[in-house]
């Protein structure tokens, strides 16, 4: 009962915006050709009835992967949707402004309030709903696959002069289930052998929920290549947290085969343990721990203190864990020598303002770090935002990223 109480309150919520949205439609198009206006008419309410039935099938065959098409479609109508309420607040201010008028209107005795819409107010909302809508849509077609290589110098007093120009990058959030063909990532591993780096670090999220997303992509992540070795780590969506498994023994093997897939690729997994890095007779530590949020509804897997352990002596440590609000919550408060952490997880909420001099995106009121690299003391905190994508089919500002890091002595 409550499941269909909550689709009705969502479609009446739909028909509400569309019929509030509506009357922009015909104050803008009120002097156009009669059959001009009626095709606007007829398009704008098909619309509502697409997003109304894909909707109902959404809810009908909830737990099921979408397909592509679904996918995509969904995006689109929900930028539709975004869109329209860009136009609801400045019909809000068009009424106010209606309203302010009747006001004045009937207590200095004018002439009769005039009940028109201010057709400026309804084509500017229009005009700046169509920003949004254009960028989203960008961002399906061009963003989601615009893979950018970030470079990034680091310098740090004790690091070992053996690694002086030591070359790690950095991958994280594949999302593997979110790809409908593998040419994207085929062009991504191009791109990630040609910076030739010693080290090669994915930092969680290889799928979205279940092992076998990944299994036509395993040959073309198997191309990814370090000089030593590539490092990876689990993201919170590796575990299958989100699906409603028949047993929990399910689960788990689940979880076995996305492990197993990490070897068969050729990348040594951390679950919360480390590998010592020597070059020339010094040494450099990497420690990776599982899943570790410091916020609701994210699980504490990982296991610092394990992860740590036999690294004390060795003077420079890189730590893999893959959401950010674990520096905050444990690394810098009791972990102190671990000189660099790398995340992902937040996928820049794969929208936002990104240029020289101003990076903004909702999830940085979620997340204090979200996208870039942070410092406090002598410790450094970088924030990969993804390779792949989940739930919106693109990108906009946070385009797809490949860092890559160079080691330096200060």
């Amino acid at each position: 009962m409550r499941r269909y109480l909550s689709f009705g309150v969502v479609v009446l919520l739909l028909l509400l915006v569309d019929l509030y949205v509506f009357q922009a439609i015909k104050t803008v198009t009120q002097n156009l050709a009669p059959t001009t206006q009626r095709v606007i008419f007829v398009l704008y309410w098909a619309v509502f009835v697409i997003t109304a039935g894909t909707f109902t099938l959404a809810s009908a065959t909830r737990g099921t992967p979408p397909s592509a098409f679904q996918t995509y479609l969904a995006s689109t109508l929900f930028i539709i949707f975004a869109s329209k309420l860009v136009v609801v607040l400045f019909l809000l201010l068009d009424d106010a402004v209606r309203v302010g008028k009747m006001v004045l209107n009937s207590t200095n005795g004018e002439a009769a309030f005039d009940p028109s819409r201010n057709k400026f107010l309804n084509q500017m909302g229009l005009l700046v709903a169509a920003v949004p809508f254009t960028a989203f849509i960008y961002g399906m077609v061009k963003g989601a696959y615009d893979y950018r290589v970030k470079r990034v110098t680091l310098r740090f007093p004790n690091l070992p002069a053996a690694f002086e120009g030591y070359k790690m990058l950095q991958i994280s959030d594949l999302h593997t289930g979110s790809f409908n063909s593998t040419g994207p990532l085929k062009e991504a591993v191009q791109l990630i052998n040609k910076q030739e780096a010693d080290l090669v670090f994915f930092t969680g999220d290889l799928v979205n929920n279940v092992a076998s997303e990944l299994r036509e992509h395993l040959s073309t992540l198997s191309g990814i290549k370090a000089k030593t070795a590539v490092y990876s780590v689990l993201g919170n969506h590796d575990y299958g947290d989100y699906v409603a498994w028949p047993s929990q023994e399910a689960k788990r093997e689940n979880l076995r085969t996305l492990i197993n897939s990490h070897g068969q690729m050729g990348w040594q997994i951390l679950l919360n343990e480390n590998r010592i890095i020597e070059k020339d007779g010094e040494q450099i530590a990497v420690l990776g721990v599982e899943n570790w949020g410091n916020r609701a509804g994210f699980p504490k897997y990982g296991r610092l203190e394990d992860a740590y352990r036999g690294t004390e002596n060795v003077p420079f440590k890189v730590l893999l864990s893959h959401d950010p609000s674990h520096w905050d919550g444990e690394v810098n408060q009791k972990y102190n020598d671990i000189d660099l952490m790398l995340s992902g997880h937040t996928h820049g909420m794969q929208f936002g303002v990104n240029i020289p001099g101003l990076k903004w995106s909702p999830v940085q009121y979620v997340y204090k770090q979200w996208a870039g690299l942070y410092k406090r003391g002598r410790q450094h905190l970088y924030v990969n935002t993804g390779l792949g994508f989940l739930g919106y089919p693109g990108r906009v500002g946070f385009l797809p990223e490949i860092t890559v890091f160079e080691l330096k002595r200060a």
